[in-house]
């Protein structure tokens, strides 16, 4: 078995979803369960096959975002793994619309952090063992840190 790690080739604008999943039914069900969350979404998803035609399935309403997608599931190369970009919107909006599509099986990262994916390559195939989300921590949360973040999630509409 051989490890490697894949950094993933991102703005650093753009928000990531990289996941698991297990039938070609995977791209439309994701491409509507995103289209559904809202009209300014902008997105991009590549789907790689593990069987049959063994192909990079892509799908989105962003030109730029399904290339860098397409662009991303190929440097990973893992079978039944899927990535999605995001613009104008964020993970915690759509995470649990995809989580609900009936062919994902799980989510390794979704982040706007630059992400390294693990992957571990057998004469079988690839698969992703984890992912590098970010930096490690710098310290500890103080009075001041929980006060901005407290604040931060008022000013944005994500706590009342």
């Amino acid at each position: 078995m051989e490890l490697t790690s894949v950094p993933l080739e991102k703005p650093g604008e753009l928000n990531v979803i990289l996941g698991q999943t297990h039938f070609i039914k995977t791209v439309e069900d994701l491409h509507e369960a995103l289209a559904g969350t809202s009209p300014h979404l902008r997105f991009g998803l590549a789907f790689c096959e593990a069987s049959g035609p063994r192909l990079i399935r892509r799908s989105g309403n962003d030109a730029d975002l399904v290339a860098l997608a397409v662009k991303n599931a190929h440097a990973i190369g893992a079978g039944h793994s899927f990535i999605v970009f995001l613009r104008e919107g964020y993970p915690v909006n759509v995470l649990n619309a995809i989580k609900q599509v009936p062919e994902v099986c799980g989510i390794f990262c979704a982040t706007a952090n630059p992400v390294e994916v693990l992957v571990a390559e057998t004469a079988l195939g690839r698969g992703i063992v984890g992912v590098i989300d970010g930096s490690p921590p710098a310290g500890i949360e103080g009075t001041e840190d929980e006060t901005a973040r407290k604040s931060f999630l008022r000013a944005t509409g994500y706590k009342l």
